[in-house]
């Protein structure tokens, strides 16, 4: 007899393991050109809402919704579905520098605060501020320490800053 088991919880608590651990260590702090995945948010807000791992199901009906959403918006915009960012948006669903707020939207949902304070960016930015001043006027905040930063419609900038527990 072969006993199956669901690895997607063990995934899950992994990587919340992996975070929990990372922060003890120290800060995670850095600069990337391309953010997190549509599926990493989506997986943390059901194990938030749900407290569990999504089921097979509701995957399936997430990657269906997804999909349409983004072929729509490919759909409506020919000029995305040339640009050299459409792999990363259709196929690999993870937010990079180059896309459009539409296209962050579709991939991350709402963030959880937006500002366009020049100061409270450059609290967010904080030792990328340099980089970053001139480039930008306007930054999302996401779970997770991620902050992106746009200048009119455009993505211009990603950050992440977990804090220590020192800090």
């Amino acid at each position: 007899m072969i006993l199956r088991v669901d690895a997607r919880p063990l995934a899950v608590g992994t990587a919340v393991a992996l975070v929990a651990a990372c922060a003890s260590y120290g800060a995670v702090e850095q600069r990337t050109t391309q953010g997190p995945t549509a599926e990493q948010f989506w997986t943390v807000r059901m194990v938030s809402m749900n407290g569990r791992a999504p089921t097979f199901e509701e995957r399936r009906h997430w990657d269906n919704d997804i999909d349409a959403r983004i072929s729509r918006y490919l759909n409506e915009h020919p000029e995305a579905a040339n640009s050299l960012q459409v792999s990363t948006f259709r196929f690999h669903r993870q937010a990079a520098v180059g896309m459009s707020k539409d296209q962050v939207l579709i991939l991350l949902g709402q963030p959880d605060r937006m500002t366009t304070d020049a100061t409270e960016i450059e609290k967010l930015a904080r030792k990328f501020w340099p980089s970053i001043k001139d480039a930008a006027n306007e930054a999302w905040m996401y779970p997770g320490g991620w902050r992106l930063y746009f200048m009119g419609s455009k993505l211009v900038d990603i950050t992440q800053h977990l804090p220590g527990s020192l800090e």
